[in-house]
């Protein structure tokens, strides 16, 4: 009896032996191995496609000495930080299994007067200031690939959704020393514009570079084109064209042979730029008619047309604005584009979703022979042109009328390009004379000169076209925010995102992209905008019927006020013109309180949408829960019962 009991006690010792080695032995496997499981729809905590890519390029390894400091007093915002640096390190780590070995990622802990905190500075990493904590705080990362040295400063929580691709760029730039040179043509001031004491006494500030410029720079050898050129550098490998307004015939030649000779071309045309601010102190209605810029000569001969007295409105993508009064409004020719906008199987636009244009013009006509088109971002076919000037001044929803067909906001053009100056560059004279038999030479030769200029382009090349250049003005791209003494960049929509994509796709690297364009992934609510807009168009007629006779009234009441009898006093009518001046005022006042009934039902039919469907996200999930609990239950205990 005792020798079966000790048998018990001795088996199951041992099983519990065995079973605590198997899970300790589990937990060190897979903390080995990282693997995590992830389930959101954009995978968001997986690794891209490009970060793969670039990572198995690595033949030389790359150090990655990651500053994070080590508070002992914990506060809010230190926990905050401290968390978030634990996802940093996380991130690092997935990097480093990935690179098999070819990124080596040390850490250190900045303390003050430290060897650590001494070697932050030497790599560019600063400490900063976190009240109540008196001294520095480090959370910083600095890369680094035989002499070439990038670093990232202050690692801000703000950019959580970017953060896979701020440490992958920074990688690749340590990979890439020589950096492409990229050519910035604009007529905006994109570049900034410094202060002087002129300037200072009409109010006007100095301007920084824009965000896309500023961008553009930390990837590549940026350098500024005057509009003035006549010839495009040879360096320059891809040219980024912002608003060419009042662009000479000159300069599109420049940008012809620029093309035929093999260089990228991508340009941000526009009918009507936020940007465009010369004469603040103009008319507004001559500012609004003005403006504009296009390549009127090269588009014509690649077969396209842009009108830049026309923007698009669209009633799919509008946008609710702050109007003049400071009310909120819906304008149509704010374009909020979603991912049913864009050309989901092009690599360039595939994983981009949120996207801004302003007052954007479109693109009409065909690809010329030799060329093929390639639609990037398209309206939906409930949209319209309008004339620029009603986009200006809140204009063109009450007389809308869909087209019925999409228009194409920007596309890509690629094959053989032909020159659109046949004859040459513009103005030049060639010379046709010929020489004179008995004039005397001294032996010399005397020869014509030969039109040297391009025709045709050896190889096939790329141009991409877009009809707005808002999409690259700070105040539509990006929101600026001072953290730590330290300017960081948020981006509001995917438009600086596909403006970097579009300059490293051209430039030759397109790893980047999907790295990129995965942060700018957002869920609009689609159906709920679809089902706004349908009753919104079951009003509209109405409401323009009621004010189109609202208008009439108003305007047989001045005219009757107007009409007077011979022999009357200036301001007394006759009786009869007394009733029906009261016939009208009648009328009137009924037709404005029809009018507000059908925009409060209006407005009644869209409150009942956005409540069910807030109830319905609010109720459905503890419905389903508590039903399906209730029948387990119902089962369990008829399934008991008949035991």
């Amino acid at each position: 009896m005792k020798k079966k009991s000790l048998e018990a006690v001795l088996y199951s010792t041992l099983g519990v032996v065995v079973m605590f080695v198997a899970v300790i032995g589990f937990n060190v496997i897979t903390g080995a191995l990282k693997t995590r499981a992830d389930l959101t729809a954009e995978k968001a905590h997986t690794l891209s496609a490009g970060t793969r890519a670039i990572l198995n390029k690595l033949d030389t390894p790359v150090k990655l000495r990651f500053y994070c400091t080590q508070v002992e007093n914990a506060t809010p915002e230190t926990v905050f930080l401290t968390t978030y640096s634990q996802q940093v390190e996380d991130l690092l780590n997935e990097l480093r299994q990935q690179s098999r070995g070819k990124l080596i990622l040390e850490k250190f802990d900045p303390q003050p007067d430290s060897d650590a905190e001494d070697r932050a500075k030497m790599d560019g990493i600063e400490g900063q200031p976190l009240p109540p904590y008196g001294e520095g705080f480090y959370l910083g990362l600095a890369i680094s690939q035989v002499d070439e040295t990038v670093a990232l400063p202050f690692l801000s929580p703000t950019r959580e959704k970017l953060l896979e691709y701020d440490v992958i760029r920074a990688i690749a730039q340590v990979m890439r020393p020589e950096k492409p040179v990229v050519g910035v043509l604009s007529g905006l001031p994109v570049f900034g514009m410094p202060s002087n004491p002129m300037m200072a006494q009409m109010g006007r500030q100095g301007q920084d570079p824009w965000i896309v410029v500023t961008e553009l720079k930390r990837d590549f050898n940026v350098k500024e084109v005057p509009m003035s050129a006549e010839k495009i550098d040879d360096d320059i490998k891809v040219l980024v064209v912002i608003y060419p307004k009042d662009i000479s015939e000159t300069l599109q030649y420049a940008l012809d042979q620029f093309v035929l000779r093999g260089g990228k071309l991508v340009a941000y045309l526009d009918p009507k730029s936020l940007g465009d601010n010369a004469n603040p102190m103009m008319n507004p209605l001559q500012r609004a008619t003005g403006g504009g810029a296009t390549m009127d000569k090269l588009l014509k001969a690649w077969g396209l047309e842009f009108d830049i007295g026309k923007v698009l409105a669209d009633m799919n993508y509008k946008t609710t604005i702050r109007g003049r009064s400071g009310q909120p409004e819906e304008a149509t020719s704010v374009l909020s584009l979603t991912r049913e906008a864009v050309a989901n199987d092009d690599v360039l636009t595939g994983q981009i979703d949120s996207l801004m244009m302003v007052y954007s013009g479109v693109f009409t006509g065909s690809a010329a022979p030799g060329l093929k088109q390639t639609v990037l971002l398209r309206s939906s076919p409930n949209s319209q042109l309008i004339d620029k000037v009603m986009a200006e001044f809140g204009g063109g929803e009450k007389d809308f009328k869909p087209s019925g067909t999409p228009y194409t906001l920007a596309l890509r053009l690629t094959g053989k390009f032909k020159t659109a100056f046949p004859d040459g560059k513009p103005g030049a004279k060639p010379d046709t004379s010929k020489p004179d038999a008995d004039s005397k030479d001294d032996g010399k030769k005397v020869e014509a000169k030969s039109d040297s200029s391009l025709k045709e382009s050896a190889q096939e090349n790329s141009v991409l076209l877009f009809g707005d250049s808002d999409m690259l003005f700070d105040p539509v791209v990006a929101q600026v925010q001072n953290i730590f003494g330290q300017k960081i960049i948020i981006p509001q929509n995917g438009d600086l995102n596909l403006a970097q994509s579009v300059v490293e796709q051209l430039a030759g690297d397109s790893n980047l992209i999907a790295v990129r364009s995965r942060a700018t992934l957002n869920r609009p609510f689609t159906v709920v905008k679809q089902m706004e807009e349908k009753a919104q168009e079951r009003y509209r007629g109405k409401i323009k019927e009621l004010e189109g006779s609202l208008q009439e009234m108003q305007t047989k009441l001045n005219e009757l006020q107007r009409t007077k009898e011979k022999g009357q006093q200036r301001y007394v009518l006759s009786p009869e013109q007394q009733q029906e001046l009261a016939n009208f005022r009648k009328k009137e006042g009924e037709a404005k309180k029809e009018l507000k009934q059908v925009r409060k039902d209006l407005r009644h039919d869209i409150d009942s949408l956005e409540n069910r469907l807030k109830w319905l996200n609010i109720a459905a999930m503890p419905l389903a829960v508590t039903l399906s609990g209730i029948l387990v239950a119902v089962y369990k205990r008829k399934k008991t019962a008949a035991q």
